[in-house]
Formats: structure tokens, sequence, C-alpha cells
């Protein structure tokens, strides 16, 4: 049997408590992969290898742990005993390296992200019931020929360039904009031969069982969402610099202006613009002057959306591009990787190789 390789990043699920009766008050990022894995009963005696790539809380994600996170995911693709990887990661920025990797892996063996909105110390750790749920992702995924990249929350299997977080603490806090996850997960609420079934009541979340639905068919699709095969050669170079700005009330342009004259004295210029517009996009009219001062510099503006669902669909007489469905933080990874010269977007939000 091929081995799931879990690469470890630090994160909540990582993350540890002085009082597990207060979750909330924890620091992110402080027990090893392996330490995560030896939590998880049902994973003993599955064919697994721990790495540990980076140990931050997600907040921090930056270009330098997606480059580690990259080469990690180059050596371990390539190996013929790996089936697929497994990702531990902070829920904060998950969508945005969902987004990353969706661009940059060549879609051949299977890559899930998991994470946890409760410390692994807490009594109601949703960690390894999310991390036994990844593996099996990739186990299965595997032997359907799936690959790609994609996160598993909650007993919930999501498109990566669908999943976004979307409650702050709620154990059920990921979602896909308005999309449908691609999987929903079986569950058990005993698991006597120790499968890899999502079983909450395993793992110290028995208030929950009597909330969720009954046990679920696991109904797979035929193929996941196409990667963008762009290659994890991008990760090396440093990133061109982008913001991410939002329109609202009293928006009059002026931090698009500051950005603009600090990038004069800055070695690291700015070269792009996300902007997060009202609704469908719309932007006040004193932040479209400035981004105007901003494109007339050479500065690329696109437009997303800080409505949670429905994204910004292309009209007749827009002045920027609307990035369709992608987050803010989402469009911005889009757009560094497009001014580093990678493709485009379709109106999916799935990278276009045309």
């Amino acid at each position: 049997m091929q081995k799931v390789v879990i690469l470890g990043t630090g994160g909540t699920i990582a993350g540890t408590a002085h009082d597990p009766s207060r979750a909330w008050a924890y620091q992110a990022a402080q027990l090893s992969v392996a330490q995560l894995i030896e939590a998880v009963p049902a994973l003993q005696g599955v064919p697994l290898e721990a790495v540990q790539v980076a140990q931050v809380d997600s907040k921090d994600m930056s270009w330098s742990v997606w480059r580690q996170l990259g080469r990690a995911l180059h050596v371990q693709l390539e190996r013929d005993d790996v089936a697929g990887v497994v990702i531990t990661h902070g829920s904060d920025t998950l969508e945005e390296t969902a987004c990353l990797l969706q661009a940059l892996h060549d879609g051949v063996k299977p890559v899930v992200l998991t994470a946890a909105m409760y410390p692994a110390t807490s009594p109601h750790a949703d960690g390894p019931g999310n991390l036994r749920d990844a593996v099996h992702v990739v186990q299965e995924a595997a032997r359907r020929c799936l690959g790609g990249v994609v996160a598993v929350m909650h007993g919930r299997v999501w498109s990566a360039h669908d999943v976004r977080k979307a409650h702050s603490h709620a154990l059920d806090a990921f979602d896909g904009g308005g999309a449908s996850p691609l999987v929903t997960l079986a569950r058990v609420d005993a698991e006597p031969d120790g499968g890899l079934v999502r079983g909450l009541a395993g793992i110290g979340l028995r208030a929950e069982v009597d909330q969720l639905d009954e046990p679920t068919v696991e109904i797979w699709p035929s193929a996941w969402p196409t990667c963008g095969r762009f290659g994890w050669g991008y990760l090396e170079v440093n990133p061109p610099r982008v913001e991410i700005v939002c329109s609202h009330a009293d928006a009059d342009g002026w931090l698009v202006r500051a950005m603009l004259a600090h990038a004069q004295t800055s070695e690291r210029p700015l070269r792009g613009i996300v902007v997060a517009g009202t609704g469908h996009g719309t932007l006040h009219e004193g932040l479209t002057q400035a981004l105007r001062e901003a494109t007339q510099q050479g500065v690329t503006v696109w437009r997303s959306s800080r409505v949670a669902r429905g994204g910004v669909l292309e009209r007749e007489g827009d002045e920027w591009p609307a990035v369709p469905h992608l987050t803010a933080a989402q469009a911005r990874v889009a757009l560094t990787l497009w001014l580093l010269g990678v493709g485009t977007l379709d109106r999916l939000g799935a990278w276009d190789l045309s």
C-alpha cells in the first residue's frame, strides 16, 4: 500500500492551551505533525510519513513558507511509493494556500489541506477528526485516480478555489462561497474497526452528534476541478507587491495614494491592487479616482467583492477586470501569480489554460 505523507505547517490544529477549558486562550503551532498523528488512534497502522515543513500561526503565512511547502510537495509527489499528501494548516489563511497550490500543482496526485478550529488540548478538539478524514480522502481519491487540491473540514471536501473561512469560531467554519462541497463524508457514531470515516462521538464531541444529519453515503464526483499545472518553480522567485484595499463609506482613496507615494521610494514597488468592492464589485467614487491614478502609474487593478458569496462577474463597460468567485485574499494570490506570468482566470474561478 502506498504511503500518505503528512506535511505540517503549524496552525491551531497544532496549538496548545494551559487551561483546556479556555479554548480561545491558546498558542498555535506548538505540536509537531508527528505528535498530531500519534493522537489519532484510527491512523495507527496506516502507512504514513510525517514531515515538518514549517511551524507558524497561519495568520503569519508568507511567501517564504509557501516556497518551503512547494519544495516539499515537489519531492513527495514525485515518489512512486506516495499516494498523495495531507497538509496540516491554520484555518485563517487556508483559502489562500489552497488557491496557490491549485494553480501550481500538476493535478496527478491528491493534495488535501486540513485544519482545526479548536487547539489540540481542548476537550472539543476537532483536529484529530479532520486529520483522520484528510488521510481517508487522500487514500480514496488516489484509489479513484482523482488528483488535485482540496480542503477537508468538518466532514466536507471543498474544492481549492471554492473553499473559504466563513465563520470566525464555529466548528463548521468553512463553505464554498455558494458552491456545494465535492463530497460529504460518511459518519458513524462508533468505529469498532478503526475505520477512517467520520465519528465525532469518538473525539469528545458527543454533544454535537445529535445535531448532525443521519450517516450519509459518500458520493464522489468523477473528476475534481482542474489544476493550473504551472509548476512549483514560480515559488522560487521573489513575488511582486500586491495589496488589498476595501471600498466602504467615505473611501476617498487616501490609502491608495499613500501606497503609491511609498512605492516611489521602496525597493519592492507596488505592482498590483485587489479592491474588495461593495455588492457586485462596485467602488466608491473617491476610491475610483485614486485607482485610476494607480493605473496610470502602471499598477494592475482587479476587482473582487467584500460580500461572502456570489463573486463578481465581468460586465460590459467595466473599468477594471472582475475576479470571479474568489475571495479578495485568493484574488491577491491570483494577481501575484498573474504578474509573474501565470495564466488567467475563467468565469468560474478555475485556472484557464487556454
